[in-house]
């Protein structure tokens, strides 16, 4: 007899309900995208624009579009240099527990997944910060599993406020919360939310996420907007490439940010683009249909629709890839990582399995190195505060 799952689309107790239609237009319009329909001529138009339109993003999306990659690909350098300079941002990941509650079918942190769970106590994420803080880095990503009761806020705002002793810039990658529990986490020094929305299909999203809070699909969509309701500087966006329709996904995720950033004039904005990795006990988990020339694609189309967008590359891709790709379109760039909870200090003795398989596992030196090889300007801070 098949479980009965809660409804994906209603609200369960507790979550906030905020009234705002940026769901319908985005999944409106993802579901009208119909990108057979451009041709080279399409491609050539959106390229001749000194400005996108939406339109122009979804012919850029299109497969009409993969044949001028090349020339996507230097209007992209063109518009990253010219509103980003060579900056590229550094960063790294901290993950401070894997306990979670949801059961995500492709995620190595999922419930019904059997990987040794950890939770670092305050003093070890002292220690992991202390490592992290000396390779020079000002900038740190705070991650947990999604689950309230090992990680709840108040264990994250102690994590923010002792990121703030060490960092200039702190972000929060956590489960989705209310506008006035972000608000809490921006007084303990959380400046940046980033959400993957995974899909935008809701439909697919029903059959991946078959347990726990995050099998909400409108709550989900809507952090961006409660994060910034409750005082946050800036939000993150992605869609995990290969889960669905990658061409669909992509679209909606820049359809999302767009929309949020019109409503949200102040809003700093985000891209990530990752592509699904192995994970523990599942190693047939790769992106379908999503290999490095689409992935490209879908980068500078971003760079080409929102200019002042920043993109993140993550280690789930190779050196190689993430290095020619700072040199055209990405502005930041993680290094020194592990999605392992407490592996940047040996003292820790309770380590926890990984989230995923990275690809890329230089240190902070070695990224920084290529940067500056390629003659770009490796940056770890560019906030002042007085």
């Amino acid at each position: 007899m098949r479980e009965q799952r809660i409804n994906h689309m209603e609200y369960i107790s507790g979550m906030e309900v905020l009234e705002s239609d940026i769901l319908e237009q985005v999944i409106n319009c993802m579901e009208a995208y119909n990108y057979d329909k451009y041709t080279a001529a399409d491609v050539r138009k959106a390229l001749n624009h000194d400005f996108r339109t939406v339109e122009d993003f979804a012919i850029l999306l299109s497969p009409a579009a993969e044949p001028f990659l090349e020339e996507m690909a230097k209007l992209a350098q063109e518009e990253t240099r010219k509103h980003f300079g060579n900056s590229i941002y550094m960063f790294t990941p901290l993950y401070l527990a894997n306990y979670c509650e949801n059961y995500c079918i492709y995620c190595g942190f999922n419930c019904h997944n059997k990987i040794r769970r950890a939770r670092l106590n305050s003093e070890e994420i002292e220690k992991e910060m202390q490592a992290i803080a000396e390779t020079g880095l000002e900038e740190v990503l705070l991650l947990t599993g999604e689950s309230r009761k090992m990680s709840d806020v108040e264990y994250i705002g102690e994590a923010c406020k002792i990121a703030s002793k060490y960092f200039k810039m702190v972000g929060l990658e956590v489960y989705p919360m209310n506008s006035d529990e972000y608000e809490y986490l921006r007084q303990c020094g959380a400046d940046f939310v980033t959400v993957f929305q995974e899909t935008y299909n809701s439909d697919k999203y029903e059959t991946l996420h078959l347990a726990g809070h995050k099998r909400i699909f409108p709550y989900r969509f809507n952090t961006q907007e409660r994060a910034l309701k409750g005082g946050m500087r800036g939000v993150g966006f992605a869609a995990l490439l290969g889960l669905d329709d990658f061409r669909k996904d992509a679209f909606a995720t820049g359809m999302h940010a767009y929309l949020l950033q019109r409503k949200y004039p102040h809003a700093e904005i985000t891209f990530s683009c990752p592509r699904l990795r192995p994970i523990i006990n599942n190693d047939k988990i790769n992106p379908k249909d999503v290999h490095e020339p689409q992935l490209l694609q879908v980068i500078t189309a971003y760079r080409l629709f929102m200019p002042f967008a920043n993109i993140t590359i993550s280690t789930r891709e190779c050196e190689r890839f993430r290095d020619n790709v700072i040199g055209l379109v990405a502005t930041k760039i993680s290094a020194g990582v592990s999605t392992g909870i407490g592996s940047h200090v040996e003292e820790i003795d309770d380590t926890g399995d990984d989230q995923f398989e990275i690809a890329d596992s230089r240190s902070v030196e070695e990224v920084y190195q290529a940067i500056k090889a390629r003659g770009l300007q490796p940056v770890t801070n560019d906030y002042v505060y007085v």
